[in-house]
Formats: C-alpha cells, sequence, structure tokens
C-alpha cells in the first residue's frame, strides 16, 4: 500500500490554474497533489550572443523554491550570494525540455524565459515545473500568434514529466515526497505529447533494477504523461 492510499499506478489529483499573474505573457499555478508551482513565461526581443543573427528563437529557463516550500525553512540562494548545483541542474532540464517541443526557426528570433517557483513542495517539482512551464510557454505565443508577430506556431508538441519509481519492491506512478525519500529506484520522464521520450534520468537509490522493471516504470510514465498532456490541453484550449 503506498502511503496516499493511491494505486500503484494513479496519479496525484492534479490541476493547471491559467493566467495567475498580472504582468507576465503567460502564467499558470500547476498542482501535483501537494507540490504547488507557479510559472511564468516572459518574451524578450533579444537571443543569446551565440545566436544572435541566426533567425533562431530560443527557450530558458530559471527555478527556484521559496524558502518555506520544505517542512524547514531553506536559506534563500541569494543569500548564499550563488545558486546550488541542484538548481542549475534542474533549470537547465527545464530549458532543454521545453525546447524539444518548439520550432526556434517558427519562433524567430526572440527569446522566452520560463520562470518556474516551486511555493509549496511533496516530491516531483521539477516534473510539475516542466508540465506547468509548457502551458506558460503555450500562453505566451498564444499572444505572438494573436498579434501577428508570428505566422506558424512554433510549438510542435505539448511537453510534460512525471517521476516514477519502485517503492517498496514495486513499481509506481507519480512519487511523493515519502515515496521520493524512501523509494530503492527513482526516475523522471520526459515527453513530448506523442511519447517521444526526451530525457529520462533514472537511478537506483538503495537498489538496483532490471531491464523488465525500467520497461515497466516507462509503461507508467507513458500512462502519466497522457494525463498531464490532456490537462495541459484542456488548460490551454
Amino acid at each position: 500500500m503506498r502511503p496516499s492510499g493511491r494505486q500503484l499506478n494513479e496519479m496525484r489529483p492534479a490541476s493547471i490554474e491559467i493566467d495567475v499573474t498580472k504582468h507576465a505573457e503567460g502564467s499558470c499555478m500547476i498542482k501535483m497533489g501537494d507540490t504547488h508551482v507557479l510559472c511564468t513565461a516572459s518574451l524578450e526581443s533579444r537571443v543569446p550572443p551565440f545566436i544572435k543573427g541566426s533567425g533562431l528563437g530560443w527557450v530558458t529557463a530559471e527555478y527556484g523554491m521559496l524558502p518555506r516550500s520544505t517542512s524547514s525553512r531553506m536559506r534563500r540562494e541569494a543569500a548564499a550570494g550563488k545558486q546550488g548545483g541542484r538548481t542549475v541542474e534542474i533549470q537547465r532540464l527545464i530549458g532543454r525540455s521545453l525546447r524539444a517541443g518548439v520550432d526556434r526557426v517558427a519562433l524567430g528570433e526572440r527569446q522566452i524565459t520560463v520562470d518556474c517557483d516551486v511555493i509549496q513542495a511533496d516530491g516531483g517539482t521539477r516534473c510539475a515545473s516542466i508540465t506547468g512551464g509548457w502551458v506558460a510557454l503555450r500562453l505566451a505565443v498564444n499572444k505572438l500568434i494573436k498579434a501577428g508577430d508570428i505566422v506558424t506556431d512554433p510549438l510542435i508538441s505539448p511537453v510534460a514529466a512525471v517521476s516514477c519509481g519502485i517503492y517498496a519492491g514495486q513499481p509506481v506512478l507519480d512519487l511523493d515526497y515519502p515515496e521520493d525519500s524512501e523509494a530503492g529506484v527513482d526516475g523522471n520522464f520526459i515527453m513530448l505529447g506523442n511519447k517521444q521520450q526526451i530525457e529520462v534520468q533514472m537511478s537506483a537509490e538503495g537498489s538496483t533494477f532490471s531491464r523488465a522493471q525500467m520497461n515497466e516504470l516507462l509503461d507508467l510514465a507513458e500512462k502519466g504523461v497522457d494525463e498531464l498532456v490532456a490537462l495541459q490541453l484542456a488548460a490551454t484550449a
């Protein structure tokens, strides 16, 4: 039995509320169980120097956790004077995951920055950030299309992510913190809407896993991504 009482293949209750901030071109609050992430997308007319003049657009991301998003207060990274390694790794993951669903030629020479701020954490913050980040990106791109700034929709597919793992010897979908902290195997699966894989982060956390178990986790991840993509499309319809 999972700590939450969920079935092995059952997602946490999930919701996406759009247009939650006044100024961002795209924004949403995604809730996956008790993990809540505010995602905003900001349009900029500039691009990084390494693609300037190429005609290509760029999508990048920043990620952060509020001091009391966890059970005890954590110090703000700004107060420490630098970002931690985990933060840098996660925001790079979010950026490259979202870019996988973008036609950068159609986007044109502009940048969209997706900010993901964790309000409350209970496992799966990077997956929630990617899933909500795509919704914010979709809303920002919709404004470009409506304004006539771009002709062709540059978003070729939704991008969503979900965690899976082996908990108490069983493959489970969408780990919350009690499961994540005790899982023998932990994985994050990022996919396009058509289930093409973008990235898989999987590691043993005290026990190893077989090829058959990995296939089981992939099957669970595909089910989870299907549900999340349906939620994304409903939110942005």
